[in-house]
């Protein structure tokens, strides 16, 4: 005997969104990564990568690791990692959550510590992602303005009641502005929440900022996120940890091993662990981003860019006479990527990810052509 399967109507009238999407997709808003375009010979400065590649010694460990137990599960705790982190930090393994990437990590954490009954604190200004896992997990959310001069004001996160918000969370050097705050604003900031969880997220701190992982011991309250993308150049392997105490780190496993027991593969913590052993690499690099940081400041301001201070590996500029949405279109058409944002207070602005001293002056000429135009 023959089965007959129903026929299925299509349904013109049916909107799939509708029908097949739960409520809570439908009203996501999600993180605009930036452009990764194949284009020969581009100048590419719209994504704060690295322009070195990682230490010679993460090519190799990445190459052992390849031929050998890629049929076993990977370390589900990191431990070689944590340990490499620990040691360069001075703190305990014990103290230290990896995972696949910052935003991994940072998406743990705001389910972790975040879903209160209360409004997350967070800059105006600041890394886009935040407010997409606010919308991601139902969190509620106040954007507290920058200053005049694009710079976070920790007086402005404090209130009378200690748990009349939900948290907060700030990116130290900021993104996309590149200002940092000093290790006392940061300890102002802790100290003013005392029954919240504060996020200092510090992707870009070794490019010339102060690590707030020094003060972890003195405040239960206090969660450092810090990547492997930027100043070791891994941005392609996706790595990440956060450091806090052990309290704050049991719930991160408690998050991932709900989620994911084994974020990070046996290559990715290969190559993590050598890029934490080879020092030297990191100071080399890191050290020619920020001469290059430095001297690119000096000739955009020659060019009559307004430049934001930065302890990052890019900068936020603009021009006081020209529109930034076009002079990010006309660096386009001469091969070079910069990021422009269509959003409020920094729609006039560029944000610049620092190059080598070719992709710098390669810029800083098209740049001149431009404006002489």
């Amino acid at each position: 005997m023959g089965y007959s399967v129903p026929a299925i109507n299509s349904g013109a009238n049916v909107n799939p969104e509708e029908t097949f999407w739960s409520p809570a997709i439908r009203g996501l808003v999600p993180y605009v990564p930036g452009e990764q375009p194949k284009i020969p010979n581009l100048v590419k400065l719209n994504t704060n990568e690295n322009p070195y590649p990682p230490s010679p010694r993460v090519v190799q460990a990445i190459a052992a690791a390849a031929r050998q137990d890629l049929q076993l599960y990977p370390d589900p705790r990191a431990t070689a990692l944590r340990e490499a982190v620990a040691a360069h930090h001075g703190i305990h393994a014990d103290q230290v959550f990896a995972g696949n990437g910052s935003d991994e990590v940072l998406a743990h954490a705001f389910f972790a510590f975040f879903r209160h009954d209360r409004p997350l604190l967070m800059p105006d200004v600041t890394y886009s992602f935040y407010q997409v896992f606010c919308g991601l997990y139902g969190i509620a959310f106040e954007a507290v303005p920058l200053n005049a001069q694009m710079q976070i004001q920790v007086a402005d996160y404090a209130r009378a009641d200690p748990l009349a918000v939900g948290g907060v969370v700030i990116a130290n050097p900021n993104a996309p502005t590149g200002c940092a705050l000093p290790l006392a604003a940061i300890e102002q900031l802790l100290q003013s929440q005392p029954r919240r969880v504060v996020l200092v997220d510090e992707a870009y701190v070794d490019f010339g900022g102060d690590s707030a992982i020094q003060l972890i011991g003195r405040y239960p309250n206090l969660l450092v996120m810090h990547t492997l993308s930027k100043s070791r150049s891994l941005a392609g392997l996706r790595v990440g940890f956060a450091v806090g105490q052990r309290h704050l780190i049991e719930a991160l496993e408690r998050v991932k091993d709900s989620f994911n027991s084994y974020p990070l593969g046996r290559l990715a913590l290969a190559g993590a662990v050598a890029a934490y052993e080879d020092h030297a690499h990191f100071e080399q690099t890191r050290t020619a981003v920020m001469h290059s940081r430095e001297g690119l400041t000096l000739a955009l301001e020659d060019l009559g860019f307004e430049v934001l201070p930065s302890r990052a590996n890019f900068m936020l500029v603009r021009h006081p006479r020209r529109d930034a949405a076009l002079l990010a279109a006309a660096l386009r058409e001469r091969g070079i990527l910069v990021r422009h944002f269509k959003l409020p207070r920094v729609a006039q602005y560029l944000r610049i990810s620092v190059g080598t001293p070719q992709q710098c002056e390669a810029l800083v000429q098209a740049l001149g052509e431009i404006l002489a135009a």
